[in-house]
């Protein structure tokens, strides 16, 4: 499996250790997401580490499953970002060039992923977890 690293470089060095003790190589590593998409590096996950800061209850409860059982696709992130701007699925499927349905597909696919039901809960957790960057 491949990764990238997302996040302050003195996370990540834990990180890179533990990773790689479950033979997961690390294939790049950046300070933030936006940079991580920029290098057009392919890989299996993305991999931040948790906020150490003081937290409110409904973040301490985002850090619990702050684990992807199952990492975005590209398009699944061109998806989030649009769905972030605030785009209802026909703009978000006249932008990207598919239809309604696939758009439906993503969105609902993205929320299984992230453990969410609702577009609003979708984008906050997509924030915290560094996914996008608004």
């Amino acid at each position: 499996m491949r990764a990238i690293l997302v996040g302050p470089a003195s996370a990540r060095n834990g990180l890179r250790w533990e990773l790689e003790a479950l033979s997961i190589q690390v294939i790049g590593e950046f300070d933030t997401m936006a940079e991580a998409r920029r290098s057009g590096l392919d890989a299996d996950i993305v991999v931040t580490p948790p906020d150490d800061s003081p937290a409110s209850e409904d973040a301490r409860a985002d850090a619990r499953d702050d684990v992807f059982e199952e990492a975005l696709t590209h398009r699944e992130l061109e998806v989030l970002e649009l769905l972030a701007e605030g785009l209802a699925n026909k703009g978000i499927a006249e932008r990207l060039g598919i239809s309604d349905q696939t758009v439906k597909f993503h969105v609902a696919s993205i929320m299984g992923k992230l453990g969410t039901s609702n577009r609003v809960e979708t984008v906050r957790r997509a924030v915290r977890r560094g996914l996008l960057s608004l």
